[in-house]
Order: structure tokens, then C-alpha cells, then sequence
């Protein structure tokens, strides 16, 4: 029994190496599988996380198209806003000015009726003979200042108002200030002169509201 047990042995020792590469590859076998199916399980994360990027860059770029389509919108906001205000601001200027000449030349059509009783005044004052202007005819003397005083009211009435005469003698024609009635030659003067006022003109505020009557030189 024993010399058995002592061959069971001595064969168990002669293949034991045997068994022990067998036994070895079998756990190397297990352990690459096991590192395969780690491997495995480690990788496909990463093509999820790949899948996700893809979406995310999708969704950049979709982004990115929405950011650039509103940029480009509030751009043309921006230029209908800057336009509506500009042309807002125009309207305001030309009803401003607007406001302002219609309280400046409303007026005009006033000033118009004055012309006339101005010429009368001047008419009647430039007919009061001068030499009898004296304290022996009383009379005439205080005719003579009623109406000279009533004429310079008058012009001082229009001045506060914008409204001057026009006497263009010896000065150049201004075919917007001036009409000319004839022209004649004069000696020693340029030609385009005006050398005749037969009836002085008016302006308002650089307006003019009757030309003046003139002769010019030739």
C-alpha cells in the first residue's frame, strides 16, 4: 500500500509541471478574458462619450446659426431704430421751424395793410413845407411834429418786429430785394446801380414783402 501511494506520488510529481502550466494558462485565459471584458466595458463609455459630443456640437452649431440669424435681426432693429429716430428728430426740426416762421411772419399780411398808411405818413409829412416850420404859424409847427413823431413810432413799431425799409440807393441791384422800373445811362457810375428810389421796399426778418421800386444804371 505503501510502495502505491509512493508511485501515485512520484507520477503526481513527474507531471505536476504539466498541470501547473495547464492550471497557469487556464488563469491567464480567465484573466484575459476578464481583462477583455474590462476593456470592453472601459471603452464603451467612450463611444457614448463620442456619440454625446457629436450632439453637442450639433447643438453649437445650431446655436451658433440662432445667435448669428438674431445678431443679423438686431442689426436691422438697430438701423430701423436709428432711422425712425433720425427722421423723428428731422420732423421736430422742420415743425420747429415751421412753429417758429409762423410766429415770425404771421404777421406778415399785417405788416402788408401798415406798408400803406406808413407810405400815406411819410407822403404827408414830406409835403409840409419846411421853411414855414416856425413859432409864427404854430399851426403848421405842431402839424409837422405830430407827424414826424407818428412816423418815427411807427418805424419803431416795425423795427421790434423785423420789418425795415429798404432804400437801395447807390447800392448794387438785388433782383430779391429790388424791381426795376428803367434803366438809364449815368455818367461815372457802374453799370447793375441803382440810382432811382421811386418807392422804398420792405423786409421781414430778411424776407422780403415788397420790393423796392428803383431806376437802374446801365
Amino acid at each position: 500500500m505503501a510502495s502505491i501511494s509512493t508511485r501515485a506520488i512520484a507520477g503526481f510529481s513527474r507531471f505536476s509541471p504539466l498541470i501547473q502550466k495547464s492550471l497557469n494558462f487556464r488563469v491567464i485565459s480567465v484573466k484575459h478574458r476578464n481583462f477583455s471584458a474590462e476593456q470592453a466595458q472601459t471603452e464603451q463609455p467612450a463611444i457614448e462619450l463620442t456619440e454625446n459630443e457629436k450632439k453637442l456640437t450639433a447643438d453649437v452649431e445650431k446655436l451658433t446659426k440662432d445667435v448669428e440669424t438674431l445678431t443679423e435681426k438686431n442689426k436691422e432693429l438697430d438701423d430701423k431704430y436709428k432711422r425712425s429716430l433720425a427722421d423723428s428728430e428731422n420732423m421736430r426740426k422742420r415743425l420747429t421751424k415751421q412753429i417758429d416762421d409762423a410766429k415770425i411772419f404771421g404777421i406778415q399780411s399785417f405788416c402788408k395793410d401798415l406798408l400803406e398808411v406808413s407810405d400815406i405818413l411819410n407822403a404827408a409829412t414830406e409835403a409840409v413845407p419846411k421853411e414855414e416850420v416856425s413859432d409864427k404859424n404854430p399851426h403848421l409847427k405842431s402839424l409837422y411834429e405830430g407827424l414826424t413823431m407818428t412816423r418815427n413810432q411807427l418805424s419803431q413799431v416795425f423795427k421790434r418786429n423785423g420789418l425795415e425799409s429798404v432804400d437801395p440807393i447807390n447800392e448794387k441791384f438785388n433782383p430779391n430785394y429790388h424791381e426795376a422800373l428803367f434803366q438809364q445811362e449815368i455818367p461815372n457810375k457802374e453799370p447793375n446801380t441803382v440810382v432811382v428810389v421811386s418807392k422804398i421796399g420792405y423786409k421781414l426778418r430778411d424776407r422780403c414783402i415788397r420790393a423796392a421800386l428803383v431806376g437802374v444804371s446801365k
